[in-house]
């Protein structure tokens, strides 16, 4: 809770954030594990996400969406194309730079972990918590979405 007077955050809103950051990085290596074991690295996964989301993207374009020297960039799209995850094609508006897209079996490769995530998440609530609980975590998620939502 914020304190009207200073805008600082309240002792209990303090140790709520620690407790919730700590928790959310727990749960994120859970759900990675379930995935099997990949050797990409966070920033190889980022750049993977990126065009998933956004769609086909040149290596400087990533690079400044993504926070990064385009050399960095540049080597971290190279494994990945040695990799068979992504492809390029030159672009039609400038011959001298190459449009990168996820390939078939890297959309494949996404589904198949974001599926194993789901159903290792499911079958963990279903197992752990009782329906009560269940209903408690529902109502936590939906306050987790205020957090984040814009």
């Amino acid at each position: 809770m914020i304190n009207s007077s200073d805008q600082r955050p309240s002792a209990r809103a303090g140790a709520l954030a620690e407790d919730l950051r700590s928790l959310v990085g727990k749960l994120k290596r859970r759900l990675r594990e379930q995935a099997g074991p990949d050797d990409l690295t966070p920033s190889q996964v980022s750049i993977l996400l990126r065009l998933e989301k956004d769609g086909p993207a040149t290596v400087s374009s990533l690079a400044r969406s993504e926070k990064m020297r385009p050399q960095s960039m540049s080597a971290a799209v190279a494994a990945l194309l040695a990799a068979g995850l992504v492809s390029g094609a030159p672009d039609p508006g400038d011959g001298r730079q190459t449009i990168l897209s996820l390939t078939k079996a890297c959309r494949e490769w996404i589904r198949v972990g974001r599926a194993a995530r789901q159903d290792w998440l499911s079958r963990t609530i279903s197992a752990r918590l009782s329906a009560r609980e269940q209903d408690e975590l529902a109502a936590a998620v939906e306050l987790l979405k205020r957090l984040v939502d814009d």
